[in-house]
């Protein structure tokens, strides 16, 4: 099957709402903390998950990992492991530096060093570049850079209205120990595109077992994600060890719940295995996209992150987030969801050049 650009922007988008869904369920667990809903969610998305739909959709799963070369998958591993040290700094991005300036430098970094990782160190970009379907794919690029930029300043400008505080009003705002912490969580955000590259043998063993090319990609989500699972587990152990939460997975009320509180831990489970399950659906369509954008498959990580910013904010609306939001912050919004809308058009049409010549 040759590739269809246009069918890998719709997985793509696709995948971008399974992202921008996951915390849904998540924000309707009760008397669990955040560490017990963030390792059980994540016992779905970066174990259960990877592995059940990979075993159901290609060939010899095992074998085909037990065949491939061990510094193959130590990479995909590494890479994911350093992925998920981005997560977990993100978070800091925001109380330093703000949704704004945070959002932008953040997702900016994580945008472009996924992106542009692979060709680089394939020494492929200046083929790109030297051809008018890798320009425009490159275009499409920075339209997801500006519509970034143009989405977080809205944010910024509605939590301001929302809230009553002045814009400049970060409460802990630290401008270089802000850029620090996010320049290090948009490069390791990034790393899971390098650790999907690092994939290739992987897919090529899986294609040559029988795999469909649509799920070639699925074997390498359970190395990369064992190195993301491995980074959240030990953070989320030792949030357990220090708060004593361990006790909340069967049953425990939290120290701050009220007296004769406790979870409804059948309600709890599924709604983390549904939001990790959901989470993991970025990826799996991700990757599906991904095989049907042709040599310019390192465009999929801006496609990836255009969508999850669109449908993220879509959401945002969906759940009355931007009532009471001005209307030249809501115009502000809408421009910068135009212009993602807008960036994945032009990558497409880039990768449909490519694909035609």
């Amino acid at each position: 099957m040759g590739a269809n650009p246009a069918l890998g922007v719709l997985f793509h988008w696709i995948g971008g709402f399974s992202s921008a869904s996951f915390y849904v369920p998540y924000k309707r667990i009760k008397l669990w903390s955040w560490e017990v809903f963030w390792l059980a969610g994540g016992i779905f998305s970066w174990a259960i998950a990877p592995w059940f739909f990979a075993s159901l959709q290609t060939d010899n799963l095992l074998g085909v990992l037990s065949a491939t070369p061990s510094n193959t998958l130590f990479w995909c591993w590494f890479w994911g492991a350093m992925w998920g040290f981005g997560g977990l700094t993100f978070g800091l991005t925001m109380r330093y530096l703000g949704l704004s300036l945070g959002m932008a430098v953040a997702l900016g970094l994580t945008t472009v060093i996924g992106t542009m990782g692979p060709p680089i160190f394939d020494g492929t970009l200046g083929q790109i570049v030297a051809t008018a379907s890798g320009k425009l794919t490159l275009l499409g690029i920075v339209i997801t850079l500006v519509g970034i930029v143009v989405v977080a300043r809205a944010g910024s400008a509605k939590e301001a209205e929302l809230s009553g505080e002045k814009s400049e009003g970060v409460a802990e705002f630290n401008l270089r120990k802000g850029l620090l912490i996010a320049v290090f969580s948009g490069i390791m955000s990034g790393c899971f595109a390098w650790g999907l590259a690092a994939g290739q043998p992987i897919r090529d063993l899986t294609l040559a077992a029988g795999t469909d090319p649509l799920s070639q990609g699925l074997p390498v989500l359970c190395v990369v994600l064992a190195g993301g699972l491995t980074t959240n587990a030990l953070w989320c152990a030792y949030l357990i060890f220090k708060n004593k939460s361990f006790g909340q997975f069967f049953g425990a009320a939290p120290a701050d719940a009220t007296p004769g509180e406790r979870p409804n831990l059948l309600a709890n489970w599924l709604l983390a295995a549904l939001g990790g399950t959901l989470w993991y659906g970025q990826f799996f369509f991700y990757t599906m996209g991904e095989s049907q954008m042709g040599e310019y498959g390192f465009s999929s990580w801006t496609l990836h992150m255009a969508s999850i910013i669109l449908f993220s904010t879509l959401w945002g609306f969906a759940l009355k987030e931007w009532k009471g939001a001005s209307r030249r912050t809501r115009t502000l919004v809408w421009t910068g969801i135009g212009l993602l809308v807008g960036s994945t058009v032009v990558i497409g049409l880039g990768n449909m050049l490519n694909a035609a010549a």
